[in-house]
């Protein structure tokens, strides 16, 4: 029998505290990936002036003259400068001199290490290509009636389609890591045992790397999220 004269005031409490919990818990998921982006972008920001302004005369920075410290100046100027010495080196002489620099370059024992690699990256990273993942699949991996997410790349081409035992076309897939989808694995798989997605990459991406906590829908994981739009 419930007693009338109990004190329902710890439990007015836990209720209390519960509802402020909770709407401190959701201001945090909105707050704090605003401010960690806000955060980074100012830090770049300021690295990229730091080591830009000190090329830049003291008579052309706009904080001689309004006494404030503009940041962000040092990021225009290496926008400019990055534009004009592309404009040139799709000129005739930007290549030519490109070809001969790179080849006093390829000389230096040391330095053309290190040059080749960090060129490889930024042309990874940078590179403006037509060639990128465009379909996310299904495979069997590591073995059969084990599923993985993968991105298609492209059709095996030449001696590797040639030389696989198959009679039908191999498909170039990588196959990720979770958490860290850059790195993984280069399969060449049978396009028959290939199941393709029609999620989109982006959202095949999230859930690999979210280990399978991230859905493209997720009020309905059944449907990809495009139909869900």
């Amino acid at each position: 029998m419930t007693n009338p004269f109990e004190d329902k005031t710890p439990r007015q409490k836990r209720a209390l505290f519960g509802g402020l919990r909770a709407s401190f818990l959701t201001g945090l998921v909105v707050v704090a990936p605003v401010a960690l982006t806000v955060y980074l972008i100012w830090t770049v920001v300021g690295w990229i002036d730091s080591w830009v302004l000190p090329f830049v005369p003291a008579q052309y920075r706009p904080d001689q003259y309004i006494g404030i410290n503009l940041r962000g100046l040092g990021v225009i100027v290496f926008l400019i400068f990055t534009i004009l010495v592309g404009w040139v080196a799709k000129g005739f002489i930007g290549r030519s001199l490109i070809r001969y620099g790179e080849n006093v370059v390829a000389r230096m024992p040391v330095v053309r290490s290190v040059y080749s690699g960090l060129k490889q990256i930024a042309e990874t990273v940078f590179a403006q290509s037509e060639t990128s993942f465009d379909t996310a699949c299904l495979i069997e991996y590591p073995r059969k009636d084990l599923w993985a997410i993968a991105f298609i790349s492209t059709n095996a081409k030449g001696e590797i389609n040639r030389r696989i035992p198959k009679d039908e076309q191999m498909v170039t897939v990588f196959l990720p890591t979770t958490p860290n989808p850059t790195s993984g694995f280069l399969l060449f798989v049978p396009d028959s045992d290939v199941i393709r997605l029609e999620m989109s990459v982006e959202d095949a991406a999230k859930l690999v790397i979210s280990a399978g906590l991230v859905y493209p829908n997720p009020k309905d994981p059944s449907q990809p999220a495009v139909a869900a739009r």
